[in-house]
């Protein structure tokens, strides 16, 4: 089976999310099942400016559209295995300091990159500058960057060569939807929109609604916000067209790629460790790094670690009044990195300000100093309002460090809390209510379990760094949702069938 993803982010190239990590992992582990999995995704400037020396320059084709013809050039490389496709061209895809921009203009990229997309995977499937032809069977698009395909390959259906091809959405973030698209549509020269129900929950120009509508079939990366997803607390005006795709649509818990998170072999780690000897070397690490950020080095005293982006949806905003207080309450040190809303940034300096000789805060994100961070300390704090899936937990308990979490989506999925007692039960620490207090309350919880019930403690955090959180279950997950989405996809056109027309090959 050839799987194409079309992504808007892959991590190393760009990234500013969980996105990214999905299209730079989950490929490599569907290769390694068998599947023929690819991306495709667009050239930004950071990406020339750092990985130019890696890029291999395919082919160029002219792209025709309403507003004229656009040159679109195909450049490619191979990460961990994975070929990854970038597609160029100006002006939205070929310079620039930027990944995304303002709404207005990237709703114009995005399009663009959806239609040209649907070119490239063509020109892939005619074998063009020598290459060996490749088409893919499954387009796999990701958020509403790319939810369009999944109604351009609709459209196409009639055309020889995609009738037996089928699209999966994977909703990342449903609180990002390319709303109010028409104009930006009409302009490329993209068909109106007919089915009934965008048109009756009027979002034909919702692209996210659009993809929802038009894939064969959809998936979000966690059972728990799936199901979240139902409902409008969290289905953000979209959970109408959820519930009339609801046999199609399906949670996937998103996995780690254990080999790169491994605290016996990472790099950025002073002291490498693993669930036989963690507590021996992890106070070695959580030594070194309150050194190395300044802090005080006493072993006794509970590290809290934060790794976020300082936003309303990671729920920073409620969590940081509490932290102030439990800060002036409690003997606890705490790190924070992370950047985002400005009024969050303040905050969370205003914090260092008022308690400097037991927390730091980290502006930005620093990818090795992160994963110090996790190996260190000895809670994780993820209060999100909503979490599709999250890997700050995964990547807390990889490391020995127990998540203090807000049950929802794949935090409520990942971290089973503490029994209380002996920790014949639970990773970690959470509560629900998204108030200061909830959060206060909930780790000196997990402060007092940490000085009183020590064994308990290190139980939790044995059982944690055990977890089978790899991607090795997730994928035959995905390889069924693959399948099942072609058979849908074969059962739209039979008349094509019959004719015998397929794909180029």
């Amino acid at each position: 089976m050839r799987v194409l993803f079309v992504s808007a982010e892959m991590s190393p190239f760009a990234k500013t999310g969980g996105l990214g990590d999905v299209a730079g992992s989950l490929p490599r582990a569907l290769r390694q099942h068998g599947i023929d999995a690819r991306v495709l995704m667009p050239l930004y400037g950071p990406v020339r400016g750092r990985f130019d020396d890696r890029l291999r320059y395919l082919f160029s084709f002219p792209f025709h559209r309403r507003v004229g013809t656009a040159d679109v050039h195909l450049h490619t490389t191979e990460q961990d295995g994975i070929p990854v496709y970038f597609l160029e061209s100006w002006p939205f895809f070929s310079g620039g300091d930027y990944i995304y921009t303002d709404l207005n203009w990237d709703r114009k990229r995005f399009v663009f990159f959806s239609q040209a997309a649907m070119g490239a995977a063509w020109e892939l499937g005619q074998g063009r500058a020598g290459e060996a032809r490749w088409f893919p069977d499954v387009l796999h698009v990701h958020d509403w960057h790319t939810a369009l395909v999944p109604f351009l390959l609709h459209e196409s259906r009639g055309a020889p060569g995609w009738a037996d091809m089928a699209s999966v959405l994977t909703v990342h973030n449903m609180g990002y939807q390319g709303w109010e698209a028409g104009g930006y549509l009409w302009e490329a020269g993209i068909p109106g929109r007919q089915h009934p129900h965008l048109i009756y929950q009027d979002k034909t120009d919702n692209l996210l609604g659009i993809g929802i509508a038009y894939a064969h079939k959809i998936n979000t990366v966690s059972p728990r916000h799936a199901m979240e997803l139902h409902y409008a607390r969290f289905g953000e005006g979209l959970e109408g067209l959820v519930w009339v795709r609801d046999g199609d649509f399906t949670g996937i818990l998103n996995g780690l790629d254990t080999d790169r998170a491994n605290p016996m072999t990472d790099p950025a780690l002073r002291h490498p460790f693993d669930a036989s000897n963690f507590r021996v070397e992890r106070p070695r690490n959580k030594a070194a790094f309150q050194a190395e950020l300044g802090l005080p080095q006493q072993p006794d005293v509970p590290l809290i670690g934060i790794v976020t982006r300082l936003v309303e949806q990671k729920g920073m905003d409620f969590a940081v009044p509490g932290l102030r207080r439990l800060l002036a309450e409690s003997d606890a040190q705490l790190v924070i990195i992370g950047s985002g809303k400005p009024e969050i940034e303040r905050d969370v300096q205003r914090l260092e300000w008022d308690f400097g000789w037991k927390m730091r805060v980290v502006l930005g994100y620093q990818p090795d100093l992160a994963q110090r961070l996790y190996a260190s300390s000895d809670l994780v704090l993820v209060p999100s309002r909503y979490e599709p899936c999250g890997l700050t937990q995964m990547l807390a308990m990889r490391y020995g460090a127990l998540p203090v979490v807000r049950e929802t989506g794949g935090l409520a999925d990942t971290v089973q809390n503490y029994d209380g007692g002996p920790a014949d039960h639970g990773t970690g620490f959470v509560f629900l209510f998204e108030e200061p207090d909830a959060v206060r309350l909930t780790l000196h919880w997990a402060i007092d379990t940490y000085r009183n019930r020590r064994a308990a403690f290190e139980r939790m955090q044995e059982r944690a760094m055990r977890l089978d959180l790899s991607w090795e279950h997730p994928v035959r997950q995905y390889v069924a949702l693959y399948e099942a989405a072609l058979r849908a996809a074969r059962g739209d056109a039979p008349h094509l069938a019959e004719t015998g027309r397929g794909r180029p090959r």
